[in-house]
C-alpha cells in the first residue's frame, strides 16, 4: 500500500465555505436570514455573497490580505462571513464595543485592507482612524446601510455594503483555498485578562470545528436559530458556518434584551440558540415571561455558569447545554455529554453536574489537567487542581506577529495550555475553578473564585457576582466580592448578611472579607466579566482594615 498516495481527487482542502454552494442546491427556495422585514432564502444568500466577494476582489485585495467588520448581528455580518473568504482574504470582525483606541490599535496590527463599517460605528470608526500616526494609509471604508436606525452618511466611505451587491458578479468562481492550511479567519482575544491577541486559524480548522459542532449539539436539519451570540464573539462559535451546512434559519438581532428574546422564540420559532451565563441569567430574572410553548434549545459557554442560574433557566423551558472553548480553539471543544442516568438526579444536581465543562468533543484528540510545572496530570478526584490542555484539529495556527506567545501557550510536548483552573472528576469530566489569573492565595490556601460566586448566586436578590482578591498584611490575599442585586428586588441585603449567608454555606476561609455593591459588574460584550477591572478596584481599596496585625 506504500504506493497509495494524496492525489488531487481525494485531498481537496477542506473549507467550510462550500457549505454555502450546498446550501443553495439543497435548501435553495427556504428561508436563511430574517432581520425585520428582510428575508432572503440560501439561492439569494449565495448569489449575494458571490457578489460581495467579487467587489472585494476588484478593490485589488486577494490572498493573505485582512478584512475587517464592524458591526452587530445584521444580515451583511452574516453574509461576510462568507464573502470575505471567498475573495480570498481574511475575515476580521471587531467587538463593536471596543473603544476608539483599541479599535485602532487593532487595525494597525492587523494591517486591514478594508473595514465593513455598520451605520451606528460610523463615528468609532473615523475616530479609530484619526489616531493612526501620520502619513500611515487608512484602510477603505465601506458602508453597511440600516434605514431604520440611522440615516446613511457615505463621507469617508467608498461605497456602501448594497451597492457591492449590486455591481458583483453573481457568477464569481470564489477563490478556494490553496491550501487547507490557509488562513481563513483573524480574531482577537476579549482582552478580559489580558492585552488582545490576533488569532489566527486555517480553513481546515474551522470546517472541523463546525461539523463538530453541529454533531455535539445534535443540531438537525433546518433549525431556526436566534442570534443573541454576537458573531464577533469567534464567529457565533462557528454556527455562521454551521447553519449554511444543515440549511438552517438565522433570525439576525441588532439588539437584544429578555423581552425580546421571549418575543421572537413564538414569533419565528426559534428552536437553538447561544448564550453566554449572562444572557441565562437575564432570562431567568425577567420578570414578565410567560412559559416556553415548547422546549428552546441553549448552547452556553464563555464562562462557567453558576448551577443556581442553569437550574432556573431549565425550569423555565429551556434545554440548557453546556460547553467549554476559547478564541484559540474557534469553538467548543470541551462538552458536558449528557448522560441518561442523569435525568433520574433531583433538578438541583442535574444543575450542578451540567455546570461542569465535560469532556472532549469528538473531533478532539485529547484534553487533560495537567500540573503546569511538571505537565503530569493531576488525580482524578474532584479536588486536584491542574491547568486545562488541548489538542486537537482545530486549534489555531497561532497568534499573529506573536512568535513568543504562540510557543509559549503552545508547548513542545503538542499541547495549547489554556490557562484555566480546573479538575479532573473521577468520571473523566472536566469542571473549571478558575483562571489562573483569578486564583486567590489566602494563607496559603488557593480559593477557587468560581466555587465562591456560585455560592453568591444562590441568594435570592443577587443578579451578579464576580470575586477577587484584595490585598491583605496577613493573609496575603482575601476574597472580595462584587455583587449586584436584582432590580426591584425586596431584599437588599447588607455586606455583613452577604458574608453571614456565605459562612453557612462554605469552608470559613473562602467566606469574603469584603462584599462591594454596585449596580452592574463590567462585562465585555461577549457577557464575560471583566475581573481586571474589579481586582484593579480592590487593589486601590488597600488591605482591609479588619485583617491588619
Amino acid at each position: 500500500m506504500d504506493s497509495l498516495k494524496p492525489r488531487p481527487a481525494n485531498s481537496s482542502p477542506l473549507t467550510p465555505l462550500g457549505f454555502l454552494d450546498r446550501a443553495a442546491t439543497v435548501y435553495g427556495d427556504c428561508p436563511s436570514v430574517l432581520y425585520n422585514s428582510i428575508t432572503y432564502t440560501w439561492s439569494q444568500t449565495h448569489r449575494r455573497c458571490l457578489q460581495v466577494a467579487s467587489s472585494i476582489k476588484s478593490f485589488g485585495i486577494g490572498r493573505g490580505h485582512v478584512v475587517s467588520v464592524v458591526a452587530p448581528n445584521v444580515p451583511a455580518m452574516y453574509e461576510l462571513h462568507f464573502a470575505v473568504p471567498m475573495s480570498g482574504a481574511v475575515l476580521n470582525t471587531i467587538n463593536t464595543r471596543l473603544d476608539a483606541r483599541t479599535v485602532s490599535v487593532l487595525l494597525r496590527h492587523s494591517e486591514s485592507k478594508l473595514v465593513f463599517v455598520d451605520c451606528l460605528s460610523r463615528a468609532l470608526i473615523l475616530e479609530a482612524l484619526s489616531l493612526f500616526p501620520p502619513n500611515t494609509q487608512w484602510p477603505l471604508l465601506v458602508l453597511i446601510a440600516d434605514e431604520e436606525v440611522a440615516p446613511s452618511s457615505t463621507v469617508d466611505f467608498i461605497s456602501t455594503y448594497e451597492d457591492l451587491v449590486e455591481r458583483g458578479d453573481p457568477e464569481f468562481k470564489w477563490v478556494r483555498p490553496e491550501s487547507e492550511w490557509d488562513p481563513i479567519i483573524l480574531n482577537y482575544t476579549s482582552g478580559t485578562t489580558s492585552s488582545p491577541k490576533g488569532v489566527v486559524h486555517c480553513h481546515r480548522g474551522i470546517f472541523i470545528v463546525t461539523i463538530d459542532s453541529l454533531v455535539e449539539w445534535s443540531v438537525p436539519k433546518q433549525p431556526v436559530y436566534l442570534w443573541t451570540l454576537p458573531m464577533f464573539h469567534g464567529n457565533g462559535w462557528t454556527f455562521t458556518w454551521g447553519m449554511a451546512a444543515v440549511g438552517g434559519t438565522n433570525v439576525c438581532l441588532r439588539k437584544f434584551d429578555a423581552r425580546i428574546i421571549y418575543d421572537a422564540i413564538p414569533k419565528y420559532g426559534i428552536t437553538h440558540m447561544c448564550a453566554a451565563p449572562v444572557v441565562l441569567n437575564m432570562l431567568s430574572n425577567y420578570p414578565n415571561h410567560q412559559p416556553l410553548g415548547y422546549p428552546v434549545k441553549i448552547l452556553t459557554a464563555g464562562a462557567p455558569p453558576p448551577y443556581s442560574v442553569l437550574l432556573r433557566t431549565e425550569s423555565l423551558g429551556f434545554v440548557v447545554s453546556h460547553g467549554y472553548g476559547m478564541t484559540e480553539t474557534a469553538g467548543v471543544v470541551v462538552s458536558c455529554a449528557w448522560k441518561p442516568q442523569w435525568d433520574r438526579f433531583p433538578a438541583s444536581e442535574r444543575a450542578r453536574v451540567k455546570a461542569r465543562q465535560g469532556v472532549r468533543t469528538v473531533v478532539m484528540t485529547e484534553v487533560d489537567v495537567v500540573d503546569p510545572k511538571s505537565g503530569v496530570s493531576v488525580k482524578r478526584d474532584g479536588s486536584s487542581l491542574g491547568e486545562i490542555v488541548l489538542r486537537g484539529a482545530c486549534i489555531m495556527l497561532g497568534y499573529l506577529k506573536d512568535p513568543e506567545g504562540t510557543s509559549k501557550c503552545m508547548s513542545k510536548e503538542g499541547w495549547l495550555y489554556t490557562g484555566d483552573v480546573a479538575v479532573m472528576h473521577p468520571d473523566g469530566y472536566i469542571e473549571i475553578k478558575d483562571r489562573s489569573k483569578d486564583v486567590i492565595i489566602s494563607g496559603g490556601e488557593n480559593l477557587s473564585s468560581v466555587e465562591v460566586e456560585s455560592v453568591l448566586y444562590t441568594h435570592p436578590a443577587v443578579n451578579e457576582a464576580a470575586v477577587v482578591a484584595r490585598p491583605d498584611d496577613f493573609w496575603g490575599e482575601t476574597p472580595c466580592a462584587f455583587v449586584s442585586l436584582k432590580p426591584g428586588s425586596p431584599d437588599k441585603p447588607t455586606a455583613k448578611e452577604m458574608m453571614e449567608y456565605c459562612r453557612a454555606r462554605m469552608p470559613h476561609y473562602m467566606v469574603p472579607k469584603t462584599v462591594v455593591f454596585k449596580e452592574e459588574l463590567p462585562k465585555t460584550s461577549t457577557g464575560k466579566i471583566q475581573k481586571f477591572k474589579l481586582r484593579d478596584i480592590a487593589k486601590a481599596m488597600g488591605c482591609s482594615p479588619a485583617s491588619r496585625m
